[in-house]
């Protein structure tokens, strides 16, 4: 087979790296793909959020299936796109895609399949907005209601961050994003995620994960897109599963079909534990990063299947293949992030490391620039390991962050602390 992935970050390394594994999979392209990305497939300069586009690049290039990285094209309806074309694809409809694009729309499919998530109101306006959140006191939780790149909510712990919130959202920090605010009540517990495979009918739960959200040790600062993961999530024994399983994410999936807009692709649930109980924070509609990588490291070729299984309709005919294996993945930055930094800094040491089914450095924002690698966005690596336990791939992963040569990078020392 022929195959296209979008993206360009650390997922998308880790999905390329997983498929090239496996025998079915011919040729690979990733567009627009990175430094790392082009060290195992080619790399094709695209516009992904230009449906037309995508939808020419394939037929050139005989393209017999793509994999839709991030949720910017499936939110752009880069998926119906190449359906209609008669492409095969593994990702949700732009309708669908709403589950992420939309926190007001999730809330009403909540309502409406009696999922459990947080009590909540929307606003348009500032001031009704404050005067919600002046009754309700703190802590309270403030989100942008569209797409603003994991960065538009705040968690807030006090009434003026609220309210500092509502004034960024509604004065454009984050674009068209704020232009309709989401506020929750603060939920307590565990925060953890499980990915679930749909294909408009089936579904199938492929794992768990935790991420570090804080950019601070101790799980302190502000909100990244995730400075760390590792899978799978203690948290998340096997009766928590399966209470997600049967009280949210089938009964979402019941009502996306009910309206007419199937979801086909990955459902990743935000879930905050308490007391052995799942409640909804949020869904992302495509594979979460840095979690992503922690998933392909256990899964290796397999994921391949699974998401060609999706797409195809044949989810009722497929199993999960789970080694009894840990994986964790640390995240490299640009020291600055997630507030200003610098790109174009060198980073040596990579060709030194390990690169094998336990030992893999995937990268989120590099460029090959005069024969060297170099950063070019905030997240740059995710250095990942797997072991028997977690504290065995957790020494792998560091051992390999040692190797790195980038004095301009940092990490996080403490990767992994809730469940060790």
């Amino acid at each position: 087979m022929n195959i296209l992935i979008l993206g360009s970050g650390g997922r998308e390394h880790s999905l390329a790296w997983a498929v090239m594994q496996n025998p079915k999979c011919d040729r690979l392209i990733v567009a627009p793909g990175n430094a790392g990305i082009a060290q195992i497939a080619e790399c094709a300069a695209l516009d992904i959020e230009n449906g037309g586009a995508v939808v020419s690049f394939a037929e050139e290039n005989a393209i017999d299936f793509v994999i839709v990285g991030p949720e910017a094209p499936l939110a752009a309806g880069v998926a119906d796109r190449l359906r209609e074309a008669g492409v095969l694809v593994f990702g949700p409809s732009a309708e669908a895609a709403q589950l992420e694009a939309s926190k007001s729309f999730t809330k009403e499919i909540c309502d409406a399949s009696g999922a459990p998530t947080a009590g909540y109101a929307r606003f348009t306006e500032a001031e009704p907005a404050r005067d919600y959140i002046r009754a309700q006191g703190a802590p309270i939780v403030v989100k942008a209601d569209g797409l603003a790149a994991g960065k538009g909510v705040i968690v807030a712990m006090d009434e003026q961050t609220a309210l500092d919130a509502i004034d960024d959202m509604f004065g454009g920090a984050f674009g068209g994003a704020g232009a309709e605010v989401v506020i929750e009540e603060f939920m307590e517990g565990e925060e953890a995620s499980l990915f679930v495979l749909c294909d408009g009918e089936d579904i199938l739960s492929i794992g768990t994960a935790q991420d570090h959200k804080r950019v601070g040790e101790g799980d302190t600062g502000l909100n990244t897109g995730g400075m760390g993961a590792y899978s799978p999530a203690p948290v998340l024994s096997a009766d928590v599963e399966a209470r997600a399983m049967d009280q949210i994410v089938r009964p979402t999936v019941v009502e996306m079909k009910r309206r007419g807009t199937p979801f086909q692709g990955v459902l990743y649930a935000g879930l905050m534990i308490k007391d052995g109980q799942p409640r909804l924070v949020e869904y992302n509609v495509r594979f979460g990063d840095p979690e992503c990588q922690v998933l392909m490291m256990r899964l290796g070729a397999q994921a391949m299947d699974l998401m060609h299984a999706t797409a195809e309709g044949r989810l009722g005919e497929t199993r999960v293949n789970w080694a009894d294996d840990h994986a964790i993945t640390v995240v490299m930055a640009a020291k600055g992030y997630p507030g200003s930094y610098e790109k174009g800094s060198d980073i040596k040491g990579l060709s030194d490391l390990p690169e094998d089914s336990s030992n893999m450095v995937f990268h989120a924002g590099t460029k090959s620039a005069e024969g060297q690698i170099q950063a070019s966005g905030g997240r740059v690596l995710n250095v990942t390991a797997r072991g028997d336990t977690l504290q065995e791939a957790r020494g792998r992963a560091y051992a390999m962050v040692e190797g790195v040569d980038w004095p301009e990078g940092f990490y996080r020392r403490d990767i992994g602390w809730r469940a060790l």
